[in-house]
Protein backbone atom coordinates (compact mmCIF):
# COMPACT_ATOMS: atom_id res chain seq x y z
CA UNK A 1 0.00 0.00 0.00
CA UNK A 2 1.42 3.30 -0.83
CA UNK A 3 2.34 5.51 2.08
CA UNK A 4 0.25 8.11 3.82
CA UNK A 5 2.23 11.03 2.79
CA UNK A 6 2.32 9.80 -0.67
CA UNK A 7 -1.32 9.17 -0.97
CA UNK A 8 -1.73 12.82 0.51
CA UNK A 9 0.79 14.35 -1.85
CA UNK A 10 -1.36 12.10 -4.67
CA UNK A 11 -4.84 13.69 -3.32
CA UNK A 12 -3.26 17.46 -3.31
CA UNK A 13 -2.13 16.94 -6.67
CA UNK A 14 -5.61 15.59 -8.41
CA UNK A 15 -7.45 18.62 -6.65
CA UNK A 16 -5.33 21.27 -8.02
CA UNK A 17 -5.63 19.61 -11.17
CA UNK A 18 -9.31 19.48 -10.83
CA UNK A 19 -8.89 23.36 -9.95
CA UNK A 20 -6.49 23.81 -12.98
CA UNK A 21 -9.58 22.14 -15.27
CA UNK A 22 -12.32 23.69 -14.17
CA UNK A 23 -14.05 21.37 -12.48
CA UNK A 24 -14.71 22.61 -9.33
CA UNK A 25 -14.72 25.82 -8.32
CA UNK A 26 -13.51 28.16 -5.26
CA UNK A 27 -14.81 25.43 -2.13
CA UNK A 28 -16.86 23.01 -4.93
CA UNK A 29 -16.01 19.39 -4.75
CA UNK A 30 -14.11 16.68 -2.66
CA UNK A 31 -12.05 13.48 -3.09
CA UNK A 32 -11.37 10.99 -0.58
CA UNK A 33 -8.98 7.80 0.08
CA UNK A 34 -10.03 4.70 1.56
CA UNK A 35 -7.03 3.62 3.44
CA UNK A 36 -8.04 0.06 5.49
CA UNK A 37 -10.43 1.39 8.45
CA UNK A 38 -9.76 4.82 7.75
CA UNK A 39 -10.41 7.64 5.23
CA UNK A 40 -8.75 10.90 4.11
CA UNK A 41 -10.30 13.54 2.97
CA UNK A 42 -10.70 17.02 1.86
CA UNK A 43 -11.64 19.82 4.16
CA UNK A 44 -14.53 21.49 4.17
CA UNK A 45 -14.61 25.37 3.25
CA UNK A 46 -11.32 25.28 1.29
CA UNK A 47 -10.60 26.31 -2.35
CA UNK A 48 -9.23 22.85 -4.18
CA UNK A 49 -7.03 24.88 -6.05
CA UNK A 50 -4.58 25.40 -2.74
CA UNK A 51 -5.18 22.55 -0.61
CA UNK A 52 -1.94 21.24 0.87
CA UNK A 53 -1.00 17.82 2.76
CA UNK A 54 -1.57 19.21 5.96
CA UNK A 55 -5.02 20.59 5.31
CA UNK A 56 -6.49 16.64 4.85
CA UNK A 57 -8.57 15.24 7.20
CA UNK A 58 -8.06 11.53 8.10
CA UNK A 59 -11.44 10.10 9.70
CA UNK A 60 -13.06 6.51 10.99
CA UNK A 61 -15.70 4.56 8.80
CA UNK A 62 -18.42 6.57 10.70
CA UNK A 63 -16.98 10.19 9.46
CA UNK A 64 -14.91 10.66 13.27
CA UNK A 65 -12.20 12.52 13.05
CA UNK A 66 -8.74 10.98 13.66
CA UNK A 67 -5.96 13.29 12.36
CA UNK A 68 -6.53 16.85 11.14
CA UNK A 69 -7.38 20.37 12.26
CA UNK A 70 -11.01 21.59 10.20
CA UNK A 71 -13.75 19.51 9.29
CA UNK A 72 -13.97 16.79 6.76
CA UNK A 73 -16.17 17.69 3.41
CA UNK A 74 -19.55 18.37 4.12
CA UNK A 75 -20.40 15.74 1.47
CA UNK A 76 -18.74 12.66 3.75
CA UNK A 77 -21.92 10.54 3.93
CA UNK A 78 -21.96 10.36 0.52
CA UNK A 79 -18.31 9.03 0.79
CA UNK A 80 -19.32 6.68 3.57
CA UNK A 81 -21.85 5.20 1.84
CA UNK A 82 -19.93 4.50 -1.23
CA UNK A 83 -16.94 2.48 0.67
CA UNK A 84 -19.71 1.18 2.96
CA UNK A 85 -21.50 -0.98 -0.37
CA UNK A 86 -18.73 -0.46 -2.68
CA UNK A 87 -15.77 -3.16 -0.90
CA UNK A 88 -13.80 -2.72 -4.58
CA UNK A 89 -13.93 1.16 -4.46
CA UNK A 90 -10.95 2.92 -3.02
CA UNK A 91 -10.88 6.20 -4.06
CA UNK A 92 -14.48 8.93 -4.52
CA UNK A 93 -14.21 11.99 -6.54
CA UNK A 94 -16.98 14.27 -6.35
CA UNK A 95 -16.86 17.32 -8.69
CA UNK A 96 -18.75 19.94 -10.59
CA UNK A 97 -17.92 19.99 -14.39
CA UNK A 98 -19.62 22.04 -16.20
CA UNK A 99 -20.85 21.04 -19.27
CA UNK A 100 -21.87 17.75 -17.47
CA UNK A 101 -23.60 19.23 -14.91
CA UNK A 102 -25.27 21.59 -17.38
CA UNK A 103 -26.48 18.84 -19.38
CA UNK A 104 -28.18 17.64 -15.92
CA UNK A 105 -29.75 21.46 -15.54
CA UNK A 106 -31.22 21.04 -19.38
CA UNK A 107 -32.51 17.71 -18.62
CA UNK A 108 -30.44 16.21 -21.14
CA UNK A 109 -29.23 12.30 -20.42
CA UNK A 110 -25.83 11.41 -20.89
CA UNK A 111 -26.77 7.69 -20.64
CA UNK A 112 -27.14 6.85 -24.32
CA UNK A 113 -25.03 4.59 -25.60
CA UNK A 114 -22.66 6.83 -28.31
CA UNK A 115 -19.45 6.43 -27.39
CA UNK A 116 -17.87 2.93 -27.43
CA UNK A 117 -14.63 3.77 -24.87
CA UNK A 118 -17.82 4.92 -22.60
CA UNK A 119 -19.42 1.79 -22.63
CA UNK A 120 -16.40 -0.64 -22.50
CA UNK A 121 -15.37 1.50 -19.59
CA UNK A 122 -18.48 3.25 -17.46
CA UNK A 123 -21.04 1.09 -18.84
CA UNK A 124 -23.68 4.11 -19.47
CA UNK A 125 -23.32 8.12 -17.24
CA UNK A 126 -26.95 8.15 -15.68
CA UNK A 127 -28.33 11.12 -14.03
CA UNK A 128 -29.18 10.74 -10.75
CA UNK A 129 -32.65 12.56 -9.44
CA UNK A 130 -31.88 15.97 -7.05
CA UNK A 131 -31.12 15.97 -3.71
CA UNK A 132 -30.19 19.24 -1.82
CA UNK A 133 -26.33 19.14 -1.28
CA UNK A 134 -24.79 18.30 2.10
CA UNK A 135 -27.85 16.56 3.49
CA UNK A 136 -29.04 13.11 4.25
CA UNK A 137 -30.92 12.76 0.60
CA UNK A 138 -27.71 12.85 -1.17
CA UNK A 139 -26.40 8.73 -0.12
CA UNK A 140 -29.86 8.64 -0.26
CA UNK A 141 -30.54 8.91 -3.75
CA UNK A 142 -27.12 7.08 -4.48
CA UNK A 143 -27.58 4.07 -2.76
CA UNK A 144 -28.86 2.13 -5.72
CA UNK A 145 -27.25 3.53 -8.51
CA UNK A 146 -23.95 3.67 -6.84
CA UNK A 147 -24.00 -0.14 -6.74
CA UNK A 148 -24.30 -0.63 -10.73
CA UNK A 149 -21.99 2.06 -12.05
CA UNK A 150 -18.84 4.20 -11.00
CA UNK A 151 -19.21 7.21 -12.46
CA UNK A 152 -22.76 9.06 -12.03
CA UNK A 153 -24.60 12.60 -12.68
CA UNK A 154 -25.74 13.69 -9.69
CA UNK A 155 -28.79 16.68 -10.82
CA UNK A 156 -27.68 20.01 -10.71
CA UNK A 157 -25.18 19.20 -8.01
CA UNK A 158 -22.13 17.79 -10.61
CA UNK A 159 -20.89 14.28 -10.71
CA UNK A 160 -19.52 11.45 -8.28
CA UNK A 161 -16.93 8.74 -9.48
CA UNK A 162 -15.85 6.06 -7.89
CA UNK A 163 -12.33 3.91 -8.86
CA UNK A 164 -10.52 1.46 -6.68
CA UNK A 165 -7.55 4.02 -6.69
CA UNK A 166 -7.69 8.06 -6.78
CA UNK A 167 -5.96 8.07 -10.55
CA UNK A 168 -9.34 5.83 -11.81
CA UNK A 169 -12.01 7.87 -10.21
CA UNK A 170 -10.42 11.23 -11.70
CA UNK A 171 -9.56 9.73 -14.67
CA UNK A 172 -13.79 8.80 -14.84
CA UNK A 173 -14.17 12.25 -14.02
CA UNK A 174 -12.52 13.54 -17.51
CA UNK A 175 -14.19 10.88 -18.91
CA UNK A 176 -17.34 11.89 -18.52
CA UNK A 177 -16.53 15.85 -19.20
CA UNK A 178 -15.22 15.04 -22.39
CA UNK A 179 -18.49 12.45 -23.04
CA UNK A 180 -20.65 15.72 -22.03
CA UNK A 181 -18.13 18.28 -24.61
CA UNK A 182 -18.57 15.32 -27.56
CA UNK A 183 -22.63 15.43 -27.12
CA UNK A 184 -22.75 19.08 -26.72
CA UNK A 185 -20.94 19.10 -30.11
CA UNK A 186 -22.80 16.59 -32.12
CA UNK A 187 -26.29 17.75 -30.67
CA UNK A 188 -25.04 21.53 -32.64
CA UNK A 189 -23.88 19.44 -35.60
CA UNK A 190 -27.38 17.76 -35.94
CA UNK A 191 -27.46 14.84 -33.03
CA UNK A 192 -26.23 11.75 -32.13
CA UNK A 193 -27.34 8.30 -33.03
CA UNK A 194 -26.69 5.64 -30.32
CA UNK A 195 -24.66 2.90 -31.30
CA UNK A 196 -26.84 -0.28 -32.23
CA UNK A 197 -27.93 -2.86 -29.26
CA UNK A 198 -25.92 -5.39 -30.89
CA UNK A 199 -22.38 -3.48 -30.81
CA UNK A 200 -23.67 -2.24 -27.57
CA UNK A 201 -23.71 -6.07 -26.24
CA UNK A 202 -20.04 -6.63 -27.70
CA UNK A 203 -18.44 -3.70 -26.31
CA UNK A 204 -20.00 -4.33 -22.44
CA UNK A 205 -18.76 -8.11 -22.81
CA UNK A 206 -15.42 -6.68 -23.85
CA UNK A 207 -15.47 -4.63 -20.96
CA UNK A 208 -16.16 -7.28 -18.58
CA UNK A 209 -13.26 -9.33 -20.01
CA UNK A 210 -11.27 -6.76 -19.70
CA UNK A 211 -12.34 -6.00 -16.12
CA UNK A 212 -13.19 -2.53 -16.81
CA UNK A 213 -16.93 -3.19 -16.28
CA UNK A 214 -18.09 -4.90 -13.07
CA UNK A 215 -20.60 -7.92 -13.16
CA UNK A 216 -23.20 -5.56 -11.69
CA UNK A 217 -23.01 -2.40 -14.15
CA UNK A 218 -26.85 -2.92 -16.29
CA UNK A 219 -28.51 -1.23 -19.01
CA UNK A 220 -30.00 2.32 -17.87
CA UNK A 221 -32.80 1.81 -19.74
CA UNK A 222 -32.93 4.96 -21.69
CA UNK A 223 -34.74 3.77 -24.53
CA UNK A 224 -31.65 5.38 -27.00
CA UNK A 225 -30.97 2.09 -28.68
CA UNK A 226 -34.54 0.53 -29.45
CA UNK A 227 -34.15 -1.40 -26.01
CA UNK A 228 -37.48 -0.35 -24.12
CA UNK A 229 -36.96 2.84 -22.05
CA UNK A 230 -37.43 2.20 -18.16
CA UNK A 231 -39.27 4.05 -15.91
CA UNK A 232 -37.21 6.97 -14.89
CA UNK A 233 -39.31 8.52 -12.01
CA UNK A 234 -37.97 10.87 -9.70
CA UNK A 235 -38.65 10.23 -5.66
CA UNK A 236 -42.24 10.21 -4.37
CA UNK A 237 -44.33 12.70 -1.49
CA UNK A 238 -43.55 9.60 1.01
CA UNK A 239 -40.02 8.95 0.48
CA UNK A 240 -38.80 12.45 0.30
CA UNK A 241 -41.06 13.19 3.59
CA UNK A 242 -38.95 10.27 5.20
CA UNK A 243 -35.60 11.90 4.26
CA UNK A 244 -36.36 15.17 5.43
CA UNK A 245 -37.81 13.66 8.93
CA UNK A 246 -33.92 12.04 9.46
CA UNK A 247 -32.66 15.47 7.84
CA UNK A 248 -34.36 17.08 11.09
CA UNK A 249 -33.73 14.78 12.92
CA UNK A 250 -29.73 15.04 13.06
CA UNK A 251 -29.78 18.80 12.81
Amino acid sequence: MTSLPEQKKHIVRICHRMAERGFVAATDGNVSVRRDDRLVITPSGLNKGFVREDDLIETDMRGRVINGAGRPSSEIRMHLLVYELRGDVGAVVHAHPPLATAFSLAGVSLARCILPEVVMTLGAIPTIDYATPTTAEVPEVIREPIRKFDALILARHGTLTVGPDLMSAYNKLEKVEHTAEITLAARNLGGAEALPVEEIDRLTAMGREMGLLGPETVCVGCGGCGRPAADQSGLDEERIARLVARELAET
